[in-house]
């Protein structure tokens, strides 16, 4: 029988010395004339199985203990467990944990030309690190080193060493009173494409949970052990409850730019600008700053528009062919379907376009900006109607379709990527970041750097063969 822990299964005690009525094949084969085979006591079963006394299967020196520890709880009794999900980045290189400057040139080292290495000093941080003109331009420290990439020496996948890794650290967390072990079940829910078929995500249930009154999940999300770990095994690690309503979503708030789409689409629309010739770099970076939060983003998205003033209302519809679709957002859709699980998109861009991609999609909700046209002239004016589709504007409707759906916010994920989508992503029961910035990657409940967003059918515990059955 299969032991509840991860490390029981792995790994195999041996007693130390064989007893005097060992028998085995090594001693056939040294010398089958000399060995004299003494028959084995059967000591009969006496007493009753107990916690205390689990029942024991001797066999070739392999001790195996029948426990439970995982099974339903007695009537009364409630067992708090914790989900891990473990995503590997199999298509990300391993990025620094130190935000590089702007002004780097981004001119691989080995390759630099002395051309190229003279440019390189114009740099904000010099190489070394070290102050040469003012104190206030530099940091008083360099950046911390980078952990060992221990997935390059066990395997670019999620190896038995990490998960075995990922225990060893949960087990510096103390548990709730009363508790005196932490057992673990894991499950391999995605394979990659390679000949040895190797897991690239796995699904660990811990029980019992890190005591609450000591850590709470929110901060056991960011804590610096976490965030070492997934550095060094260049994973992305999911922790959530393991409550009914993790399993059963019923509302996906997904958001629009650069999430369901991957493109910006304000970006899109400065670029049919000519004249003047920058304006396109201008939105561009008004936008990044935006979904930075070092904007704000009401004010932000006013600016742009108003650079907008003069395109002609139908270039809404010129952009419908140039909209790329996120890999992966068709299939997880017909999934969700599938699943009876409500969608809508809540996006801070044009209501037109958001409108026409809900209805190509078979979104079920959808809220945008409306921007104003000039009856006379057909232009946009560089104005924007009613309320923006900001940050708060999209909590509230959030809550508004759940309310509508009869849908509790528990049962609500949501999925973006800028800052403006975090009250959103914090209002629902999951908030999950997809390919996002790394502040919304900081405060997100989940978060998922992936080529597809198929892989968010993973956070509910599917498996891949259970994916491609819901997806077909």
């Amino acid at each position: 029988m299969r032991s509840s822990s991860f490390l029981r299964e792995h790994q195999q005690y041996r007693p130390p010395h064989k007893p005097d009525s060992y028998y085995g094949i090594d001693s056939v084969v040294e010398d089958l004339q000399a060995t004299t085979v003494s028959p084995r006591e059967i000591s009969h079963f006496k007493g009753i199985p107990s916690p205390e006394n689990p029942p024991k299967v001797v066999e070739s020196g392999v001790n195996h203990e029948l426990t439970h520890p995982n099974c339903t709880p007695h009537a009364g009794a409630h067992t708090e467990r914790l989900v891990a999900t473990l995503f590997y980045r199999s298509t990300s290189p391993r990025a620094s944990n130190v935000i590089p400057s702007p002004k780097k040139a981004s001119t691989p080292q080995r390759s630099r030309s002395p051309s190229s290495r003279a440019a390189a000093t114009d740099s904000d941080i010099p190489p070394t690190m070290a102050p040469s003109s003012s104190l206030d331009s530099y940091p008083l420290e360099p950046p911390a080193a980078e952990p060992e990439p221990l997935d390059h020496l066990y395997g670019s996948y999620v190896t038995p060493m990490c998960i075995t890794s990922f225990l060893h650290l949960m087990t510096t967390f103390p548990l709730p009173p009363g508790s005196t072990d932490l057992t673990s079940a894991h499950r391999c829910l995605k394979l990659d494409s390679s000949q040895e078929q190797h897991p690239v995500v796995v699904e660990l249930t811990l029980s019992p949970a890190p005591a609450k009154d000591y850590l709470s999940l929110a901060d056991l999300r960011k804590h610096e052990l976490i965030y070492r770990f997934e550095r060094e095994w260049n994973v992305d690690v999911a922790l959530r409850a393991d409550t009914l309503w993790r399993r059963y979503p019923r509302l996906v708030v997904f958001d629009m730019d650069s999430t369901l789409i991957t493109q910006e689409v304000i970006d899109l629309l400065a670029a049919t600008i000519k004249d003047p010739p920058d304006l396109a770099a201008r939105v561009a970076d008004i936008t990044h700053r935006a979904m930075l939060g070092e904007l704000e983003f009401d004010s932000a998205f006013r600016e742009r528009v108003k650079l907008l003033t003069g395109l002609p209302g139908t270039i809404f519809e010129e952009l419908r062919p140039v909209l790329d679709v996120t890999n992966g957002v068709r299939p997880l859709l017909r999934a969700l379907k599938r699943l009876g699980v409500r969608t809508a998109v809540l996006s801070g861009g044009f209501l037109p376009l958001t409108s026409w991609l809900a209805g190509e999609l078979g979104i079920d909700h959808a809220h945008a900006n409306e921007v104003v046209i000039d009856e006379t002239t057909g232009r946009l004016t560089g104005e924007v109607k009613g309320r923006i589709v900001g940050k708060e504007r999209k909590r509230e409707l959030l809550i508004e379709i759940a309310e509508k759906e009869g849908i509790a916010l528990e049962q609500v994920v949501a999925v973006g990527d800028g800052a403006n989508d975090l009250l959103m992503m914090d209002a629902a029961g999951l908030g999950v970041a997809w390919n996002a910035k790394p502040r919304v990657q900081m405060e997100a409940s989940a978060r998922i750097n992936g080529d597809s967003m198929l892989d968010l059918l993973h956070l509910f515990g599917f498996t891949e063969e259970e994916v491609r059955q819901l997806s077909a």
